[in-house]
């Protein structure tokens, strides 16, 4: 059976040129970048090369990068390193984030029904002892985009920091750390390997390390460096910079098409979160009637790889905490599935996709209804 991935916002593949990027530090340059002879010191120049080709997607300097083993990480160390007294956070961020705050004092600001935050709810929420504003740039089920810039001035007027949680955003949205302190991002959500992410510290934002054992990474991530991973996230970084304009662009047109298929095709479709402001790769669709684990099932059977919500909460009982955040109640939330489209998605993907989705909610609808 041929298969169609549509999942690609839980994690992508490889690409062949960031696999060819990161095969020679496997059998050439092998050493320990801390070593200083010339093993290590050839494994040293991949390392810097690859901070130099974040920094330059991100629009920072490369001193401003520290290489982790991912997404998680980052946003552990943004939180729980800044060992903010009080934290200003959404009830919509990831669980790296929520379950950080959750170690301390945290507030939680409601999002509206299109899964935007209100920068005045931000700014209401803060109190003297606010130490730490941590709201996503993009989000995982929804796609929708936050106005961080302007959540930003308000947390810097406040003299807080600002952590903003990009895992969903390098790649698919124009990214520029100027306003924010802190941000995250994690290769494998553009086409590099897992377990490779960095975090964006600015220069004179002071962070307690999260682990201990060494002075790799400025002294916040102790260890020897994975330069594989390093140059993989490099290699990526660098290549989703230079096209992504295009690939955008590119993606935004199947999604409609996507969309406006499944609204036009079958009756009792609903796209939850903001139809514009939102990454454009990524359609969020309730379907009335469906439970979206039976659809997701019926669509895996047929061949296509979609998802009931966020891979890191694939299985829980509890329906996802985005969508009801946004006003959802259980059954509706439990009624959506995600479609999040990537480099080698096609339009004719895209139709197959389509018809296999209309032909399965006929079919439930009729035999298994919610």
């Amino acid at each position: 059976m041929e298969r169609h991935y549509f999942d690609y916002n839980a994690t992508t593949p490889v690409s062949r040129e960031v696999l060819e990027a990161m095969l020679p530090c496997f059998d050439q340059a092998y050493g320990n970048a801390s070593s200083v002879h010339r093993f290590g010191q050839e494994a040293r120049q991949k390392l810097e090369a690859a901070r130099r080709q974040v920094a330059a997607a991100l629009h920072c300097e490369p001193a401003e990068v520290v290489f982790l083993s991912g997404g998680t990480e980052a946003d552990n160390l943004a939180v729980l390193g800044s060992q903010a007294r009080h934290i200003v956070t959404t009830t919509v961020e990831h669980p790296a984030v929520l379950a950080a705050c959750a170690q301390g004092e945290a507030s939680y600001v409601r999002v509206g029904p299109d899964g935007i935050v209100d920068p005045d709810d931000i700014r209401r929420a803060l109190r003297p002892d606010t130490g730490l504003v941590s709201v996503m740039h993009a989000n995982n089920e929804l796609g929708t985009v936050q106005p961080i810039a302007e959540i930003a001035r308000i947390a810097r007027e406040a003299g807080a920091l600002f952590h903003s949680d990009g895992v969903q955003a390098v790649g698919k949205i124009p990214v520029d750390v100027a306003a924010v302190d802190l941000y995250s991002l994690t290769g494998h959500k553009f086409y590099g390997p897992k377990g490779a992410g960095a975090l964006f510290v600015r220069k004179g934002v002071r962070l307690a390390p999260r682990s201990f054992g060494g002075h790799h990474e400025r002294g916040l991530r102790a260890g020897t460096e994975n330069v594989a991973g390093a140059v993989g996230l490099g290699r990526a970084a660098e290549w989703a910079a230079e096209n992504l304009a295009a690939e955008s662009e590119r993606l935004r047109g199947l999604r409609d098409r996507l969309e406006a298929s499944i609204l036009d095709r079958i009756p009792g479709t609903h796209v939850n979160g903001h139809r514009t402001a939102r990454t454009p790769n990524t359609s969020n669709i309730r379907f009335d009637g469906i439970d979206s684990e039976a659809l997701l099932i019926a669509l895996d059977l047929k061949g296509f790889a979609v998802s009931a919500g966020a891979a890191c909460s694939s299985g829980a009982a509890e329906p996802s905490h985005v969508l009801t955040a946004i006003g959802l109640n259980r059954e509706q939330a439990r009624s959506s599935i995600r479609f999040s489209l990537g480099r080698y998605n096609t339009g004719e993907e895209v139709d197959a996709l389509v018809e296999a989705v209309a032909a399965s909610v006929a079919h439930l609808r009729r035999i298994a209804p919610l």
